[in-house]
């Protein structure tokens, strides 16, 4: 048998958040390889499915990229339907290109079904919009998180350049991403928000400026969290409760 692996978007975490596309090859699921972040609801809908946890996070065991493909083409040669269900979009900060060249160079037939990425979930959960008439006109999604031996990343110039910044997994790494920032130029009183378990029951959201940043990260609840920055989320700090003083030097 020569099955079909399709590298499915499990979306922020709620379970009405996923595709219709990915609710239908869960249910016709044989197998699936999921992250460590998808929600049980998620699963659920797979219920004949054989499931299998392949996740990482950050400072936990995890399982190595080249045995979890190694597991996708060996799934493919015995089910007709394998999916690997990724968090948020496959194609954002996934791995996914790495499992794609596995497959192919495997012969075996995937397909990629996207999901609602974390940034644009919090968006929507908190009614900011990233992109802004007049104030925001670009939005960079980026990560300083750099594996082992591979090259570094220019991720400060990005967020530098942007007008607004999506973070992840940067929430862990909070004092670092604000002296790198800072080093690089970019303003101790940006505003920034640090949105935790978008999509679910326990969000929860911290917002000030980016001199603040590792004092909001000690106070999440040690779920999955997003740091955005860029002057869109002002009036979310200022709800929230800033610092006057910080809020009146960037106003």
């Amino acid at each position: 048998m020569s099955g079909t692996v399709y590298l499915v978007g499990a979306g922020p975490g709620a379970v009405d958040l996923l595709t219709l596309r990915a609710a239908r090859l869960l249910g016709e699921a044989d197998i699936v390889f999921h992250d460590a972040l998808v929600d049980a609801e998620t699963l659920a809908l797979a219920p004949r499915a054989e499931k299998i946890a392949v996740g990482k996070r950050c400072g936990k065991h995890s399982t190595a990229q080249r045995f979890i493909s190694k597991r996708l083409v060996d799934a493919a040669k015995k089910h007709r339907v394998v999916v690997r269900l990724k968090g948020g979009d496959p194609m954002l900060f996934g791995r996914a290109q790495e499992e794609i060249a596995a497959l192919g160079a495997a012969g075996i037939r995937y397909e990629v079904v996207p999901g609602v990425t974390a940034a644009l979930a919090a968006a929507a959960e908190l009614s900011v919009s990233l992109t802004r008439r007049g104030l925001s006109r670009s939005v960079v999604f980026a990560t300083p998180r750099i594996g082992e031996r591979e090259s570094l990343s220019s991720w400060v110039n990005a967020v530098r350049s942007a007008d607004t910044a999506a973070l992840y997994m940067a929430a862990g790494d909070a004092e670092a991403v604000k002296r790198e920032l800072i080093a690089a130029g970019v303003s101790p009183e940006t505003p920034v928000a640090l949105a935790e378990n978008v999509s679910l029951p326990g969000a929860r959201v911290e917002a000030g400026v980016l001199d603040e940043l590792p004092e909001l990260a000690q106070r999440r609840g040690g779920g999955p969290a997003l740091v955005l920055l860029g002057e869109v989320w002002r009036e979310l700090a200022q709800k929230i409760g800033v610092s006057p003083e910080l809020l009146a030097q960037t106003a």
